[in-house]
């Protein structure tokens, strides 16, 4: 875990704690924290384009998986990754077929079938590589999307026939946001729609 991407939480006054601990602390706070390993990390906000991203893409996503069998959830839905230990809240994941949690809580989502994470300055190199190397332990994700806040930009890593990951890019505001796993199409001019960003070829 990059401790200066995710600061730890050191007011709770010691560096260890117990799964059951952190679900404690977390269940009474008002804000919202990652845990991994043993330590738990604050989330910081967001800018304003990273926010108008996250609503359309929430907006468009329960729109277009209405009546579906799959159903998409916002950054307030924790995902557990019971391979790796991380408790963390993406900024939207969607569920195909029957939602599963740890323990049968009703908390703790552990099977995501698509995951997707607005970049910002400060994560998106976080997001890129050791958050992608834990989300990689999900036996249900089929899909990891990243859209970037700063520039037209989307990153699709999907597991292909063979399991392994392809990286697809969209750059164009033109483009097609294909989300294979839910069999959707997305424009990106509805993703980016009231951001003001440079479109880069």
């Amino acid at each position: 875990m990059d401790l200066v991407l995710r600061e730890p939480v050191v007011a709770y006054g010691k560096k260890k704690f117990t799964v059951e601990e952190y679900l404690a602390l977390e269940k009474e706070s008002a804000e919202k924290h990652e845990y991994y390993q043993g330590e738990i990390f604050a989330m910081s906000g967001s800018k304003v384009p990273h926010n108008v991203i996250t609503i359309n893409l929430t907006v468009l996503l329960g729109q277009k998986l209405k009546g579906k069998s799959c159903q998409p959830f916002n950054s307030d839905q924790r995902i557990y990754i019971p391979e790796n230990s991380l408790f963390t809240y993406p900024d939207l994941s969607i569920v195909c077929g029957e939602i599963i949690t740890k323990d049968n809580d009703d908390w703790n989502i552990v099977n995501p079938s698509v995951i997707i994470e607005v970049l910002s300055h400060s994560t998106k190199n976080y997001d890129r590589g050791e958050k992608f190397g834990l989300y990689r332990d999900i036996p249900s994700l089929k899909e990891y999307i990243l859209v970037d806040s700063e520039k037209i930009h989307i990153e699709v890593f999907r597991m292909n026939d063979t399991h392994h990951w392809e990286l697809e890019e969209y750059k164009k505001i033109e483009d097609l946001l294909q989300v294979k796993a839910v069999q959707l199409m997305i424009p990106l001019t509805e993703i980016y729609e009231g951001v003001k960003l440079p479109v880069t070829g």
